[in-house]
């Protein structure tokens, strides 16, 4: 194949951990994914035996199937703890290591993180934070947080998470429905070269949240603290106590451990639970296996705290493996602040997203020749498709000897359906294959798999262990069983449109829905909306995502009411109000007018609708829009060409 860039070599790949998998396993590595999938029970039991799960294994089998997907069990009767199996070991070589925008660095090794585990632990239990109280934490992506969920892990409560870049209303959309005992926060964060204040977010969420027992606070100036009232520091809160041997609880296997939440594009974000035991294995088989990554390697993913990547990352110290983490801008001072991680931390793995890849592109990088990257292993990109041009891009200009590992799942399973292996050759464009354990097709609309080179919807074919428990608050689980099972009855389908390829791998090709992906990081319309509702001026607005510069951009139609006219000053102030009250990630690219909406008879905003027209795409169902002409509108802005 003429877009053929790299394979390993004959001793990369048989040292690999997939290679030692399939050993063990007594499967030719050939035959070894379809050996995960369908015999669901021996190979996930293998994966608990092979990477030493650390829990009390069960009698019944590691797999038990139900009349669907829904109830599928893994593990019943078998019990752990996460934290335990990620605090494995208690030596004196760092397990975090973390950097901040402004080049301050700080890091814990294992004993002295078993220690603040132990601190945090202790102090959540004397406020009574038992099993299944959540705990929220509004922080950077530094060591602070990490232990914070360990801490959580270890005693059975229910951890999440967002970023500091959140508004207020992006906050209490989350942890407002999940109604957190305790709340970790900092008061401002980097990004970009600036400082921004969370004080007067802190004050506002807070006064919304009356769950909250005590707010932790993650600073240290004094002066800022105090403008909060009643809350604790983060050196305050873990000096309660002394450190001493962390306490693990064994809990069942399907025992909750994060909320993580949705993107949908209509209510507010969709509160998903997902499983300790479901979790752990997920990410034992997508680090160990797919990212061949080993204990004392050096992993580093570009995420923050409200992002599931995070959650992935944090995984990796089950691994044994050290975690470089970094908060801020990956472009300040410049674009090379990432590349100068790997070569100061000698980074195994380096996780970025696809956005990333084209920005270093744009910007005329060539790292390959101003780094050494020597450690450098495995380069993963997710968040959107990774353009054919940027596989070539990394290849020559970053480094020419790597794993570059192309990788797709989501919030909904907290992991990837398809993604990297070691031991096969990486092709421009294309996921190498599906995870193992993810029994993976493409289908059409009427249900059929289609042939290589066909689009059509992916969906999963059989259970797989990190599908959620549920969402919050979804009774009978109603949402839950609509949102993954509805479209195709029987099949796990979260809406990726894709098609197969003759190497067996596989090409995303974007969201199926309208669920909009700037930065690689899925985001919902609802939380825009609910911003612009707030304006008189505007009686109606539709955001859809616009493919552009290997990204998504978000572009964001108003209808101005009678009387009101649309200037530069009232986009300015929209996209104010989005920043301020959902997040930097939700603003627009592109504000603009036009005279009327498409909707359904029913009355209902047509999203896909508009964004096939502004992507050249096919309209389905126009007879079903009560005006149809309205898309019309959307065909000659120059602005989007």
């Amino acid at each position: 194949m003429d877009n053929y860039l790299w394979a390993p070599s004959h001793e990369e790949s048989g040292s690999s951990q997939m290679t030692l998998f399939s050993a063990a396993a007594g499967i030719p590595e050939e035959d070894l994914h379809e050996w995960s999938v369908k015999n669901p029970s021996e190979f996930w039991d293998l994966v608990w035996r092979h990477f030493q799960v650390i829990g009390e294994r069960g009698e019944s089998p590691a797999f038990s199937s139900g009349s669907d997907l829904f109830e599928a069990r893994f593990f019943s009767g078998s019990s752990l703890n996460y934290a335990r199996n990620l605090l494995r070991r208690s030596d004196d070589a760092p397990a975090i290591i973390s950097y901040s925008e402004d080049g301050l660095s700080d890091q814990v090794s294992w004993a002295e993180l078993h220690g603040l585990v132990s601190q945090l632990q202790q102090s959540l239990r004397a406020l009574g934070v038992t099993e299944k109280d959540r705990v929220a934490a509004w922080l950077p992506n530094g060591i602070e947080i990490y232990a914070v969920m360990l801490a959580c892990a270890s005693i059975g409560a229910v951890f999440s998470s967002v970023s500091p870049d959140f508004g207020s209303k992006g906050v209490l959309d989350r942890f407002g429905q999940i109604k957190p005992k305790v709340l970790f926060t900092t008061t401002s964060y980097q990004y970009g070269g600036r400082q921004f204040s969370l004080i007067e977010k802190i004050i506002d969420v807070t006064k919304e949240l009356p769950s909250v027992e005590q707010v932790v606070v993650v600073s240290d100036d004094e002066s800022e603290v105090s403008l909060l009232g009643e809350c604790k520091t983060f050196e305050e809160f873990r000096s309660l106590f002394e450190p001493k041997e962390v306490s693990f609880i064994n809990l069942p296997f399907d025992h909750p451990l994060y909320i993580l939440y949705s993107s949908g594009t209509t209510g507010a974000p969709k509160c998903i639970v997902h499983r300790a035991g479901g979790l752990l294995l997920k990410h034992l088989v997508e680090h160990r296996l797919h990212c061949d990554v080993r204990p004392g390697d050096r992993v580093f993913y570009f995420t923050t705290a409200g992002w599931m990547m995070w959650n992935w990352l944090a995984a990796g110290l089950a691994a044994e493996a050290t975690l470089i983490v970094f908060d801020g801008s990956p472009f300040y001072p410049d674009g090379s602040r990432l590349f100068d991680l790997v070569d100061q931390n000698g980074i195994t793995l380096l996780g970025v997203s696809a956005k990333f890849i084209d920005s270093v592109s744009s910007a005329g990088l060539r790292p390959i020749e101003t780094h050494d990257l020597k450690t450098l292993r495995t380069i993963c990109s997710t968040g959107s498709p990774l353009s054919p041009e940027s596989f070539t891009h990394v290849y020559e200009r970053w480094k020419e000897d790597v794993h570059l590992a192309s990788i797709s799942g989501g919030t909904d399973l907290c992991g990837c359906l398809v993604g990297g292996n070691p031991n096969k050759p990486v092709f421009a464009g294309q996921i190498q294959g599906p995870i193992l354990g993810q029994d993976i097709e493409v289908l059409n609309d009427d249900g059929s798999s289609v042939d290589v080179g066909v689009q059509g919807e992916l969906v999963c074919k059989s259970a797989f262990p990190s599908m959620p428990i549920g969402f919050w608050n979804d009774p009978e689980d109603i949402s839950y069983k609509s949102t993954y099972f509805e479209k195709f009855p029987g099949l796990w389908h979260q809406g990726d449109f894709a098609e197969k390829t003759a190497a067996g791998g596989f090409i995303i090709l974007g969201r199926s829905d309208a669920t909009l992906n700037p930065g690689g990081v899925r985001i919902g319309t609802s939380e825009i909306y609910r911003r612009v509702d707030l304006f008189d001026e505007i009686s109606e607005s539709l955001a859809v995502g616009q493919s552009w510069m290997s990204d998504v951009r978000i572009i964001l139609f108003v209808v101005v009411a009678d009387g009101f006219l649309f200037d530069d000053s009232l986009a300015n102030r929209l996209r104010q109000s989005i920043r301020d009250g959902a997040s930097p990630r939700h603003v627009p690219a592109i504000i603009l007018n036009v005279p009327d909406l498409p909707r359904t008879r029913s009355g209902k905003l047509v999203e896909l609708a508009v964004k096939n027209v502004i992507e050249g795409l096919p309209i389905s169902n126009v007879e079903s829009l009560a005006n149809p002409e309205a898309l019309d509108y959307f065909k000659n802005f120059l602005e989007l060409d």
